[in-house]
């Protein structure tokens, strides 16, 4: 099955299987350097081949976890399980510039719209959120919870906060699960803290703490597709099922080989600023897949908005993950003086810098506080969830502030930071087989 490859509606290349194995992508003749697919594939005359079925751009686009499976149930008898079958189906949403279609096939069909009102105001259980991805599965968006895309193209005013107004045409909205209770108010709290020191994806919680809406970032002003967007796991050329199987040393050449010389320290001031936030928050879900870079061409290419903040440890069975990036061979919390020295020689942040970034952090975190406090009481079930965010907040910045790290002094936090009392010890299950989307490898 050939499909035609889109760049903002523009039919730019064909994408073609040869075998059970190798992909060729080949640009049509005419086409504009800046309507490339993918930074690793420019605009050329020669094709593409890749020795699998699709190029990792591709890939980048296709459904995992629950979503795969919903896919596979409706659409698997009559287009089988390749995954350019699949990518046949979703291809016309995906995040990103790119669209992907049958030849002939029209673009201008919209995904089923969704009620985001309702959905914030509403049951967001388990339940009825799996009926509601099935009953929008043909949007390619993959992740450890349930996620969608939503064609939505009116004002929407979230919930009951009336002073809260979105005006995208789109969004990303975010299930919870009993496995990850309240995943989605703690994603919400997280990019709290997160939006305070750096451009962070915009962000809204339903009313029951268990849906979040994430504004695309990839669209214009008016909600259309503009920017290319591609994951550091596509970029180093991964299967999204190696998203854990990277390093920041590989993650800094990536920037280095397709981010302009301009641009680069603002970039790699970002990324540490990423970093000490995944130690700050205990985020051991950062992975390659969860830092993307967006592009209108090869001269405008940045670093997308931090998204997909979680702390994890608050969840049984992963309350000793490591970091899901490593450094230097290693996966640690406690890298001490070892990560400074790291940054200056690959970031080229020194050590003054290193510590303000953590200083704004430490107060991102304490003026966030209050508001996980105020969500304890507001949701039954979130209290025992919140105290472990704090401690484990608490835990994340006064180990980067340790002597031994960056001798920052103690640190004093708000009131909200402590004085409740201790939440049940969680349990540490076994996993049989297979491996979590949150699990990182140990080294």
């Amino acid at each position: 099955m050939n499909l035609s490859v889109y760049v903002l509606g523009r039919d730019v290349a064909v994408l073609e299987p040869v075998g059970d194995f190798k992909s060729v992508l080949t640009y049509h003749a005419g086409t504009g350097p800046d309507d490339l697919v993918s930074l690793t594939m420019p605009v050329r005359t020669e094709s593409y081949a890749w020795d699998d079925q699709l190029p990792p751009v591709f890939q980048m686009n296709l459904p995992e976890g629950y979503l795969l499976q919903v896919l596979q149930e409706q659409f698997g008898p009559h287009l089988g399980a390749s995954p350019t079958a699949l990518l046949s189906v979703v291809g016309r949403n995906m995040v990103g510039r790119l669209q992907i279609a049958a030849p002939g096939a029209k673009l201008d069909e919209p995904a089923k719209p969704v009620e985001v009102q309702e959905l914030l105001r509403g049951d967001n259980s388990e339940e009825a959120f799996a009926e509601l991805v099935r009953q929008h599965a043909t949007s390619g968006v993959s992740g450890v919870v349930p996620k969608f895309l939503d064609a939505q193209d009116e004002n929407l005013t979230l919930g009951l906060h009336k002073k809260t107004t979105l005006l995208t045409r789109r969004h990303i909205i975010k299930g919870s699960s009993s496995k990850l209770p309240f995943a989605a108010l703690n994603e919400y709290l997280c990019m709290q803290v997160v939006a305070r020191v750096m451009p962070a994806a915009k962000v809204e919680v339903s009313l029951d703490g268990r849906a979040l809406v994430v504004d695309r970032f990839d669209v214009d002003e008016n909600g259309l597709p503009h920017w290319g967007m591609e994951d550091f796991c596509a970029l180093l050329g991964l299967r999204p099922s190696a998203k854990y199987e990277t390093t920041w040393e590989r993650i800094i050449k990536a920037v280095r080989d397709h981010v302009p010389g301009a641009r680069r320290r603002e970039t790699h001031r970002q990324l540490v600023t990423i970093l000490f936030l995944t130690y700050a928050l205990r985020n051991a879900d950062c992975h390659s897949k969860n830092l993307a870079l967006l592009y209108s061409s090869r001269a405008d290419v940045r670093l997308s908005p931090a998204y997909d903040m979680l702390t994890t440890p608050v969840y049984a069975g992963y309350q000793h993950n490591p970091p899901g990036i490593g450094f230097m061979g290693k996966k640690t919390w406690t890298p001490g003086k070892t990560l400074q020295k790291f940054i200056v020689a690959n970031f080229g942040i020194e050590v003054k810098e290193q510590s303000e970034i953590i200083e704004a952090i430490s107060d991102a975190v304490s003026a966030t506080a209050p508001q996980v406090r105020e969500a304890m009481n507001a949701h039954q079930g979130f209290d025992d969830i919140g105290k472990r965010m704090l401690i484990a907040w608490h835990e994340g910045i006064s180990g980067l502030r340790d002597k031994r790290m960056y001798a920052m002094g103690e640190w004093k936090p708000r009131d909200t930071m402590t004085g409740f009392s201790d939440p049940p010890k969680l349990d540490n299950p076994k996993t049989e087989s297979g491996r979590s989307e949150l699990l990182a490898r140990k080294h």
